[in-house]
């Protein structure tokens, strides 16, 4: 059975000094541990990442789920980039102090995802051996672009994106020559009639447990591909 922790760790900048909440999750026999963001509307106690984070469990994949520091204040509007960047440095820095045997993944759900790829791609990500994107939000919705995509040829490491045919937050017309572009750093995962928040259609004969099982089955199996080690690049 996976244990569960409370933890706090300091967010430290110029534009921001605080401390926030954090949820690790380790199960038994964890072969990694993905440092888990949320997204711009829910903290991390959404129930979508509190089951994801359990299926992630049960594929021996610990998470340590954290809070942006407006959502621990309370507060709509979130920080500015550069604070939540520092926020992402800070739960990487907390997750290798808390869990240090265990090979450290990155990233989130929408906005969570983004805000830790930026991060990557200014550099200060070493620690990390991937990047996990659950809804990559390439755009707002009914407002097509890839400027949001931008800094991701800045990333050095592999990154799996995980996406929905319905997702208006990434036209996947757009995502797919994004990703191409990437070349071998990136996966894309395609699930049919998801959404921005992986609810699917009933025609697909699936429903949203199953397919946190898939999120969950498809990170463990390409997290299992990465190298663990630089010698082993």
């Amino acid at each position: 059975m996976a244990v569960s922790e409370q933890l706090q760790f300091a967010v430290e900048g110029r534009e921001a000094s605080c401390e926030v909440s954090a949820l690790l999750l380790r199960p038994p026999n964890a072969r990694q541990l993905l440092v888990l963001a949320h997204g711009a509307g829910a903290g991390m106690h959404h129930p979508f990442l509190e089951q994801l984070a359990d299926e992630l469990a049960a594929v021996n994949i610990a998470t340590l789920r954290y809070q942006f520091p407006y959502m621990q204040e309370q507060r709509r509007v979130p920080n500015a980039p550069v604070v939540l960047t520092a926020t992402v440095v800070a739960a990487i820095r907390a997750a290798t102090q808390v869990a240090a045997d265990l090979p450290l993944l990155a990233g989130g759900k929408s906005m969570g995802g983004r805000m830790t790829s930026q991060a990557a791609a200014e550099g200060v990500l070493q620690t990390v051996k991937g990047l996990v994107f659950f809804g990559f939000p390439l755009h707002p919705p009914n407002r097509p672009g890839t400027k949001r995509a931008e800094h991701l040829a800045k990333v050095r490491m592999p990154m799996l994106f995980l996406q929905g045919t319905r997702d208006t937050f990434a036209d996947l017309k757009l995502l797919r020559p994004v990703c191409a572009e990437l070349g071998p750093r990136a996966t894309l995962h395609i699930i049919e009639t998801a959404d921005h928040s992986f609810h699917v259609l009933k025609s697909s004969g699936r429903n949203d447990a199953e397919v946190l099982r898939e999120l969950a089955e498809t990170t463990a199996t390409w997290a299992e591909k990465l190298p663990r080690t630089q010698s082993d690049a």
